[in-house]
């Protein structure tokens, strides 16, 4: 089980592809250089040289088939392959049941083990990662070396340094990057950022938002099924290099994954993002984060109620403030333990924006009161992942930046990472983006969490 990636065996590998597999590229040299964590590619393929094939059609693979990448993505995109002029090509899982399942909603499709044959299919244009958090990078990365556009769920990765390698990736190849955060394709946080850069609030100076749930036998405890089995999952390859703490077949950690610290960050890996994207898109101005403060508590202890499953690492409840050059505060907290959310706004000097339900209302402030008047923009229709991949379509097409694209998406993975280390660690973390160093307030530099930080737990 100590394997490396390299070494895990693909089915019926062409001599040219187990060539292809080994090739490492000018840009993982690169990496490896400035000091960002080296990203084997497996996948090096030709680069693709237009936007879409054949019509204007869009062919696509996808990469991790649970839930999320059957019920949210594969199906949907099938039912509207036909608005949005897409065909499916490929399927991708490590688990042969979750195969099957895929291939009956995308007969046509070719299915793989083996994420890297499916990138070897010259004509797949795009892909879609929907796998553990710590495959995110990997996945990506060769994907978009081997000419591919991407769309990956939420968090873009576990880890920091995955994002700056993703990043520079995204830069050197060109391709549309879209993250999994819909939120960004709901009109109201574009009518926020408008609004905001028009100077219709003043200066901003405050945001707040919560995601919060109550869950009494412990978020993410998904029913383990009786299908899960080490004949039918490749292990191996779901742990991957990444994971140091190697330990057999674990049915638990295959379903519950986010949980562990190992694969996920918990609530600021799953939740915040679906916040922190269109927060920090509604300024208008994006910015990297100067310094981030966060703590979490799990002591009401919700896994005690579904037996036989272990504790989680991760916190049940978080609250995070961050701080950006602008003079703008973000506070944002999430719970699994408590499902009252907190009134969702943004702050500026002269007004402030409400931005509960499906409209966006102004609201001035008291000393501005005689030259601002209220007013209220929408309804603008709910937040939808169909909505999501509608844009990263369109943004393919017309070679422009998706709603939640890299540049945004970066940032957002700052505030997170940061996060992370700031509760794990217990300090205050800032941040220099010119230098992408991470310091305490003290002026010692602090290195960022990566794979193996914590024994038995990362």
């Amino acid at each position: 089980m100590s394997k490396q990636i390299d070494e895990i065996k693909m089915e019926n590998p062409s001599p040219v592809n187990r060539r292809n597999f080994l090739v490492k590229t000018a840009a993982a040299t690169a990496l490896a250089a400035s000091g960002v964590a080296r990203l084997p590619v497996y996948g090096q393929g030709a680069p693709a040289t237009g936007a879409a094939g054949a019509n204007n059609r869009l062919v696509l693979g996808f990469i991790g088939l649970g839930n999320q990448g059957q019920g949210s993505h594969l199906k949907p995109i099938k039912d509207a392959a036909a608005q949005h002029n897409v065909a499916i090509a490929g399927l991708c899982d490590v688990s042969q049941t979750r195969l099957a399942q895929a291939k009956e909603i995308a007969p046509e499709a070719k299915t793989y083990t083996d994420y890297r044959q499916l990138l070897e299919d010259r004509s797949i244009d795009a892909i879609v990662c929907a796998t553990v958090d710590h495959w995110h990078a990997r996945v990506t990365i060769d994907a978009l070396n081997a000419g591919k556009h991407v769309y990956v769920e939420k968090p873009m990765t576990r880890y920091l340094d995955e994002a700056w390698a993703i990043y520079d990736t995204v830069k050197k190849t060109g391709k549309i990057l879209q993250v999994g955060s819909q939120g960004c394709s709901d009109m109201k946080w574009h009518k926020a950022a408008e609004l905001i850069r028009a100077g219709k609030i003043g200066p901003v100076v405050m945001s707040h938002g919560s995601y919060m749930r109550n869950t009494p036998k412990g978020e993410w405890n998904y029913t383990i099924q009786k299908w899960a089995t080490k004949d039918d999952v490749n292990w191996a390859m779901w742990l991957g290099p990444q994971i140091k703490t190697r330990k057999d077949f674990d049915p638990d950690d295959y379903f519950r994954w986010r949980k562990y610290y190992q694969y996920c960050a918990g609530l600021l890996g799953d939740l915040f993002p679906h916040r922190l994207h269109p927060y920090m898109l509604a300024t208008g101005n994006p910015e990297f984060p100067l310094r981030v403060a966060c703590i979490g508590s799990r002591k009401v202890e919700t896994d005690r109620k579904t037996p036989g499953t272990p504790m989680r690492h991760s916190p049940e409840i978080v609250q995070l403030i961050a701080e950006f050059p602008s003079g703008m505060t973000m506070h944002m907290l999430s719970s699994t333990v408590n499902e009252r959310g907190v009134e969702e706004m943004i702050r500026g000097q002269h007004a402030s924006l409400f931005m509960g339900g499906n409209k966006v209302e102004l609201k001035p402030e008291k000393p501005f009161s005689e030259d601002i008047d209220p007013e209220s923009f929408g309804p603008f229709p709910a937040e939808s992942i169909p909505a999501h991949h509608a844009n990263w379509f369109e943004s393919i097409r017309a070679n422009k930046q998706p709603n939640c694209g890299i540049d945004l998406a970066i940032r957002v993975q700052t505030v997170v990472s940061l996060g992370e280390m700031s509760e794990r660690l217990s300090v205050m973390c800032l941040f220099d983006e010119k230098s992408r160093k991470i310091t305490d307030g003290t002026g010692r530099e602090l290195k960022p969490l990566t794979y193996g930080w914590v024994e038995g737990q990362s």
